[in-house]
């Protein structure tokens, strides 16, 4: 069993803003495999789907961004038998990259992201693998929380939805393989 949990924030006015990139892919595998990510359970939005052998639950955390920790660590517990560092699998937008650029990793820090800090301190590990999807960096005049909370140029929605369609596609083929098999993959490029 995998669990992927993309990161958000819930509501209308976070929908479309650079930080729900998590809960964009989240969307897409749910389209891909017919999964309806309805139900509440755990602070947050959940649903099931099969990919290859893998029953996969899908998780949009709806604690916000900053308390995410504390859904991940609900739904974690709960599925005990889930080995989080291999089977929790976490999609995030991510500064460090270049919009549309998607890169996956085996464990890490948060690199100064609010929702990754609150899930490691949550799990006691950064020992997981994880989903990062480039949003660019500010302009030098715009604050990171002013950046993160805005929508992307017109210009850059084609890479979004190609960053979108990549992320999932990296996931499948973890869930099918293994994640090192889909980091191999797919960390080349944008």
């Amino acid at each position: 069993m995998r669990i992927i949990i993309g990161l958000g924030n819930p509501g209308r006015k976070y929908e479309r803003t650079r930080h729900n990139a998590g809960f964009w892919v989240v969307d897409e595998l749910a389209e891909r495999f017919d999964a309806a990510v309805t139900k509440h359970k755990w602070r947050a939005l959940i649903g099931e789907c099969q990919i290859g052998w893998e029953k996969v639950i899908l998780v949009k955390p709806e604690t916000f961004m900053n308390l995410s920790g504390e859904s991940v660590y609900e739904v974690c517990s709960f599925y005990s038998e889930v080995d989080v560092s291999k089977d929790l699998i976490v999609v995030y937008d991510d500064m460090d990259f270049a919009v549309g650029q998607v890169k996956l990793r085996e464990s890490g820090s948060a690199g100064g992201h609010n929702g990754m800090k609150s899930i490691i301190a949550h799990l006691g590990t950064s020992s997981f693998p994880r989903v990062r999807f480039g949003i660019g960096r500010p302009e030098t005049d715009v604050a990171v929380i002013d950046h993160v909370l805005s929508t992307f140029s017109p210009q850059d929605e084609p890479k979004v939805k190609s960053a979108i369609s990549k992320s999932a596609d990296a996931l499948e083929y973890a869930c099918k393989n293994s994640f090192s098999a889909a980091m191999n993959r797919y960390n080349g490029g944008v």
